[in-house]
């Protein structure tokens, strides 16, 4: 092994080159090479490029930085090698040809700047880089602009998630979904499917909960020894300086001047990071050529092929758009000099669910030009703020694990009833005539407890007039959270706190005259998050005996939340 890394070494030194080692060959009508390119810092990442055959001119390079390696990924860069470019992916360290143990995130918009230096540089290019890809190849090129290579021209992120905002935490309140995909995406240098697809991952999350471990154990509960990847995580539950070196911060998003289309969904779980970075792009930098496209896709459907039915609805014949053949318009406009995309009527594009109609605004704030209060007022949501005070109670035992509460699972959009459960439920009166809700809803929980701390969760609905409910948004945070990710602010036993919430779900549809806004509020408490006991403690670090006495709730009746409408 070491005498492999040494003529490893060796090669690269006598070229005088970062591309490490190279492999060329010839399939049906293209040109593949598979190159191992060793970057600043010494690490070493495996990059894959397909190049049509017999094209002799430069072309832009299409490029894709993942941890998902598949080796169907050839195929992707043969596409862009047909669509007139040539295709490119490039792997996190640790995965294909590259040495090491993968660690999600952290360097991975150093070495994709590395690998756009090396794409500018090579005989084929045309000096020019664009960038796709979702989910997690989403979060790489916003990554990559943290430090713009001057090659770098365009990005096109889809569901793009953003660390430590919303995985694997998200308004501070890590998930446990997100564990098993620790070891999906580092068990080997591609992907573990059987293991990820195993049934044991819930019965482990169960196991946990039963026993009232402290969250940080997760990782000795497998057998298989340290996560690094999730002890990172876990020893950062603020927003600190180890999530904020992973992508733009701040002023840096000041520096972001290449044209931007973002895709994404109302049941996108990547959406909240989408729409962090673009409300951070257009705060820093004023004149961002930032374009957006968002509709009723989920995570997948968002990022190319969106469902027809989405968990049981089927979505407006208007919104059933091919988003990757919309992604290739985006290169052919920005290279080629084509037609920009025609849905991109605006910079901000939105479909409103049962309406079958698209709306072109300049701005996300411009989804809704009118805002609803609504007081959370004995079991009513009250457009008049009531005039005595009162308080809906609740008590939440930790110790009893008899019962669970846990922010929305998405897998269904339509219910006959609604599993409540221990949530506290408010109601609209029935609409005097259609209204349309678009945009993110907020809101402020007055609130007094007898902890230091809890972790909530509010969901909205539509109750149809056919007496069935309409999934809409939700949104899920930590109190003392609430008004700064980076600094944590405990609460005060007994006393009154305002918990203000913005980071919710954008959503748009058209409510049926008759139809009533529903919310529900509970408190966390299930096997697929963190379990904030509230002792002020780092909430990994808790176990069930800090349950102790349960947590008592009282909700004032001035609490409140803003819906976005549209008129």
């Amino acid at each position: 092994m070491m005498r492999k890394l040494f003529s490893l070494l060796l090669l690269c030194f006598v070229f005088g080159s970062m591309a490490l080692a190279q492999s060329k060959k010839a399939t049906g009508s293209y040109l593949q090479d598979s190159v191992l390119l060793k970057t600043r810092d010494g690490a070493f990442v495996t990059v894959m490029v397909a190049r049509k055959k017999g094209v002799t001119e430069k072309l832009p390079a299409i490029f894709q930085f993942t941890i998902y390696a598949r080796r169907t990924d050839s195929l992707k860069i043969q596409e862009a090698a047909d669509r007139g470019y040539v295709g490119i992916f490039a792997y996190a360290r640790g995965k294909w040809n590259s040495p090491g143990q993968p660690l999600a995130y952290e360097t991975d918009g150093r070495d994709a700047y590395d690998v756009i230096d090396w794409i500018s540089k090579q005989p084929w290019s045309d000096g020019r880089v664009g960038m796709y890809g979702g989910s997690y190849n989403g979060f790489t090129q916003w990554a990559a602009t943290k430090k713009l290579h001057p090659a770098l021209k365009t990005i096109v992120p889809s569901a793009a998630v953003a660390p430590g905002l919303d995985v694997p935490m998200t308004n501070n309140v890590q998930m446990s979904f997100v564990f098993s995909w620790t070891y999906y995406t580092s068990n080997n240098k591609f992907l573990d499917e059987k293991d990820y697809n195993s049934p044991k991952w819930n019965q482990l999350y169960w196991k946990w909960y039963n026993a009232g471990l402290a969250y940080h154990t997760l990782d000795s509960l497998t057998g298989r020894g340290v996560n690094h990847m999730f002890k990172h995580w876990v020893a950062h539950p603020t927003y600190d300086q180890y999530w904020q070196d992973m992508i733009s911060y701040k002023k840096e998003f000041a520096d972001i001047n290449i044209p931007v289309l973002t895709t994404t969904g109302y049941y996108d779980g990547g959406q909240i990071g989408g729409m962090y970075y673009y409300r951070e792009h257009l705060k820093y930098n004023h004149n961002a050529n930032h374009y957006v496209i968002i509709g009723p896709y989920g995570h997948f459907g968002s990022q190319g092929h969106p469902d027809s039915v989405f968990n049981g609805y089927r979505i407006d014949d208007v919104a059933q758009i091919n988003i990757h053949e919309i992604i290739y318009q985006w290169f052919d406009y920005i290279f080629k000099n084509k037609p920009k995309p025609a849905i991109l009527k605006n910079k901000f594009n939105f479909e409103v669910m049962g309406s079958n109609e698209w709306k072109h605004v300049p701005l996300l704030k411009q989804m809704s030009n009118d805002t609803l209060k609504f007081y959370l007022d004995n079991s009513r949501l009250n457009p008049v703020k009531p005039v005595k005070t009162t308080f809906a109670s609740q008590r939440v035992d930790f110790a009893n694990r008899d019962s669970i509460s846990s922010y929305y699972f998405l897998n269904q959009l339509i219910y006959d009833t609604l599993n409540t459960g221990s949530s506290i439920v408010f109601k609209s009166a029935p609409l005097a005539k259609p209204l349309i809700i678009s945009g993110a809803f907020s809101g402020v929980l007055k609130t007094i407890i007898n902890k230091k701390d809890m972790d909530y969760h509010v969901v909205m609905f539509e109750e149809m007039p056919d007496g069935k409910y309409f999934y809409l948004t939700y949104v899920m945070g930590r109190a003392s959270y609430a008004t700064n990710p980076e600094k944590r602010h405990l609460l005060k036993p007994g006393q009154m706190e305002s918990i203000p919430f913005t980071n919710s779900y954008i959503t748009s549809r058209q409510f049926s005259k008759g139809s009533r806004i529903v919310i529900l509020l509970n408190i966390n408490k299930s096997p697929f998050e963190q379990i904030n006991y509230g002792t002020g403690k780092n909430v990994s670090d808790e176990t069930i005996s800090d349950a102790k006495e349960p947590l008592q709730i009282k909700w004032f009746n001035d609490s409140y939340i803003n819906v976005p409408v549209l008129k």
